[in-house]
């Protein structure tokens, strides 16, 4: 039986999620030391991270970005076809590509701890809302949950797509979902350049 106690911190987690994963972001901000090179290295994979959130959004729709755990349908098509969590994929390779770009002339040691801190805060907090979430998911359907969960991982992509999909392209609510996300993606590409034009 579930403990009450963990999933009320699951669910605090959750609701939290953007305000506890902008720590690393603004720690990059504060400490990092961007140069040429990691700019031109990083910024690469922060955008692939961010085409990955929008193919994914353009599936799951504006229910990722609620309070709470919902879903009106279990979408098994598009990225979700390949892993159970792309949003999450998503969100590392964005995470990863910043942490590269804003820590280009920091020390060795202070670079570790940015790029590891950032995306081991992201890990954990991801830890512990993904099993809340298919705990809900579970409860809402059942089999068929757990028969997608059998033929789909949750992090590691697979090479070729689940043959059993559901789910439509809708690029039209991607604006909408992601316009928190654009935002912030927005003002990590200002800060960026402000402490590169200073470095």
């Amino acid at each position: 039986m579930p403990d009450p106690r963990n999933e009320e911190l699951q669910a605090l987690v959750f609701k939290n999620r953007g305000a506890l994963l902008s720590v690393p972001a603004a720690l990059l901000a504060a400490f990092g030391k961007p140069s040429a090179f990691s700019v031109a290295a990083g910024l690469p994979l922060a955008l692939a991270g961010e085409l990955i959130r929008c193919w994914a959004v353009g599936y799951s729709g504006v229910t990722t970005r609620g309070n709470v755990v919902e879903a009106p349908k279990l979408v098994t098509a598009g990225p979700y076809a390949y892993v159970r969590n792309p949003l999450y994929v998503g969100n590392f390779i964005t995470a990863l590509g910043f942490a590269i770009a804003f820590t280009g002339k920091n020390s060795p040691t202070t670079k570790v701890a940015l790029v590891g801190g950032s995306l081991a805060a992201m890990a954990a907090v991801y830890a512990t809302i993904s099993p809340h979430e298919e705990q809900f998911l579970r409860s809402q359907f059942g089999d068929e949950f757990d028969q997608y969960c059998e033929q789909v991982p949750p992090l590691i992509p697979l090479a070729e797509p689940a043959a059993e999909q559901a789910g439509e392209w809708t690029p039209s609510v991607i604006k909408d979902a992601e316009s928190k996300t654009f935002a912030t993606f927005g003002a990590m590409l200002v800060l960026l350049a402000l402490k590169a034009l200073k470095a």
